[in-house]
């Protein structure tokens, strides 16, 4: 026992090293960092005071919330989750339908013209690149206000990252099982459906599903830009200080995402395997 603790002291990585030639540099590189993390805190306008003044009024609002209360709009708020589980729904699914041949279409090893792999991937990465909650505000202002533009919005956002998952899936399925479908005289569009759709699609099950449960917190959000849903409600009780009724929605909120949830594992359980 004593060996061995000898031997990890021994090769355990030093706190601080001995001092050498560039001791000075690795201190100088802390110094800096250390310097750049207060500017920045001062460049935003951190304060102790107004940190403690915060807390104290979120103590407040907090305490204005409780007990929560509907005001008899237990229906209309009912619908307007509908609304939200509709976003998300029909937005992931729309988003899981096309990364397939989308996927297909940019995995190295299934597609051979390599400039259309290109345009693909680097398409998806700018669509990656903004957040659904831009692209509700984009379809806002092109199709109006209402569940259509939430459900663009995570269609859009949905299919360009479930499009890399997929495709970085399919690059990494068993080459075996592919050329022994080839073998036996199938064309690409069959081995594609035989060789490789089968040992990816509990990927692609498990992304949807994972996706659905995300979407359904991301649709709340969307509703506060005017995508519809109990979003919309939200921010609008909010704006109104009416605090209890934003409490009641919230509960809403956590029991439908709670409720989802639930459904979606034991969906992923007996769709996928118990290992899911």
């Amino acid at each position: 026992m004593k060996r061995a603790t000898s031997h990890w002291r021994a090769k355990r990585p030093e706190l601080f090293p001995p001092r050498g030639p560039r001791a000075w540099v690795r201190w100088a590189l802390i110094m800096i960092g250390i310097v750049f993390f207060f500017l920045g805190l001062e460049q935003l306008g951190f304060g102790w005071s107004r940190l403690v003044a915060g807390g104290s009024r979120l103590g407040t609002t907090f305490a204005l919330m409780v007990p929560p209360v509907l005001n008899g709009q237990e229906w209309v708020y009912l619908k307007a989750i509908g609304e939200t589980l509709a976003m998300a729904f029909l937005g992931t699914l729309v988003a899981a339908v096309l990364a397939i041949p989308l996927g297909f279409m940019g995995a190295r090893n299934i597609m051979p013209f390599g400039p259309l792999r290109f345009i693909l991937r680097r398409s998806s990465d700018v669509v990656r690149g903004l957040d659904a909650l831009i692209w509700a505000i984009f379809f806002v202002s092109v199709v109006g206000l209402g569940p259509f533009a939430g459900i663009l919005a995570i269609a859009v956002n949905d299919t360009a990252v479930l499009t890399k998952l997929t495709s970085e899936a399919l690059e990494n399925i068993d080459r075996e099982q592919t050329r022994g479908v080839r073998a036996t005289g199938a064309g690409p569009l069959g081995v594609a459906r035989f060789g490789a759709l089968p040992q990816v699609f509990p990927v692609l099950l498990g992304n949807a599903l994972y996706f659905l449960e995300s979407n359904v917190r991301s649709a709340t959000i969307l509703g506060v830009v005017g995508a519809g849903g109990i979003g919309f409600f939200l921010m609008d009780r909010m704006m109104l200080s009416a605090w209890r009724e934003v409490s009641a929605i919230v509960l809403m909120i956590l029991v439908t995402v709670a409720v989802i949830d639930v459904i979606s594992g034991r969906l992923r359980a007996r769709l996928i395997g118990r290992q899911a």
